[in-house]
């Protein structure tokens, strides 16, 4: 009976988390208001699209282009090697269109290594899982917290792959709400593991965990709601994922150094060095530039730049397993 209203309840979540991505609007850019694609897009529309989608290859309408949007992308390269060709460097030719740097498709994909180094991603948490399962007990109290860290990073990367094949509505909202769900669980696990709210004794920690529960799952559905329907805010969005990371790095951070500094293994200071490397792979978001051949932007990198320290991650969250098990054992 209980598993059911579970159940019921994580399919209205579903539900209303689908519903919710329906609703928004999307930033213009610079691109968008230039009279020549304007003009392109106008032209091209009227004189191919009069039959529907029937023109394009099946291949293209299997990935959900319209011939609307094959236009709206042929019109951006257009105009895009015009400015190239006629200005110089300097004056920066290459301009964003619908807040996204003109691609080129490859297989109908729109940011295809996007795609591939989600993809790295994805698979660096899936193999980190299947090592937790096969290294450490079942019945270690942390273990369904690090395995439910790595769910969240399978959602995460799967709407990343999605959202960078094809840049829909839902597929932008699934993928900045699988990220901002990822960011918060890593806080969440974060007091969880720090504070050993996983342990159920003594007689408080229980109740803090519940607690800890329910604040988590309020504040995302407090971000979720306003996204969806106060304001689909990008800085905003930035700034709530910027300030929950800095909170859980800074407490991993502490936690590392103090542990290193308590037992002397080496191991305990990974978890910093991570920290710290994933911080430098998201810098470069700041040095945000127009893509090299029209296929890898900075966007691309920092997803590159993320698999080492996940995978990285998993190895310290099974010796982490192993240590405290060890641990018990000395005390028995």
């Amino acid at each position: 009976m209980i598993l059911g209203s579970a159940r019921r309840k994580t399919c209205y979540y579903l539900l209303f988390l689908l519903l919710a991505t329906y609703v928004g609007k999307s930033a213009a850019s610079l691109g968008d208001h230039l009279p020549d694609f304007k003009e392109c897009v106008k032209i091209c529309t009227a004189e191919n699209c009069q039959d529907g989608n029937s023109a394009l290859p099946i291949l293209l309408r299997l990935m959900w282009w319209t011939c609307p949007a094959e236009c709206d992308y042929t019109c951006q390269h257009v105009v895009t090697d015009r400015r190239v060709a006629r200005d110089p460097p300097m004056l920066s030719p290459v301009v964003q269109f619908h807040g996204k740097w003109p691609f080129r498709r490859i297989l109908g994909m729109q940011e295809l290594f996007s795609v591939l180094f989600s993809l790295l991603n994805f698979l660096a948490h899936w193999h980190g899982m299947s090592q937790i399962r096969e290294k450490t007990p079942s019945w270690h109290t942390l273990q369904k917290y690090y395995l439910a860290f790595g769910y969240s990073g399978l959602a995460s990367w799967t709407f990343s792959m999605l959202f960078h094949a094809r840049d829909f509505p839902l597929t932008e909202k699934l993928d900045y709400f699988g990220a901002g769900a990822t960011v918060l669980y890593g806080l969440f696990l974060s007091v969880i593991r720090i504070f050993r709210l996983d342990q159920e004794s003594p007689r408080y920690k229980p109740t803090l965990r519940r607690l800890w529960i329910a604040i988590c799952i309020l504040l995302y559905s407090m971000h979720v709601c306003y996204l969806s329907f106060w304001s689909w805010d990008y800085t905003y969005n930035m700034i709530a994922n910027i300030v929950v990371g800095m909170i859980q790095n800074t407490l991993w951070i502490c936690f590392s150094v103090v542990r290193y500094q308590k037992t002397g293994k080496n191991w305990t200071l990974w978890p910093a060095i991570i920290v710290v490397w994933i911080i430098l792979a998201m810098s470069l978001e700041l040095l945000d530039f127009p893509p090299w051949h029209a296929l890898i932007d900075a966007h691309s990198l920092w997803h590159l730049g993320t698999v080492i320290p996940c995978a990285w991650w998993y190895l310290f969250l099974v010796k982490d397993i192993r240590d405290d098990v060890h641990g018990e054992r000395l005390k028995a």
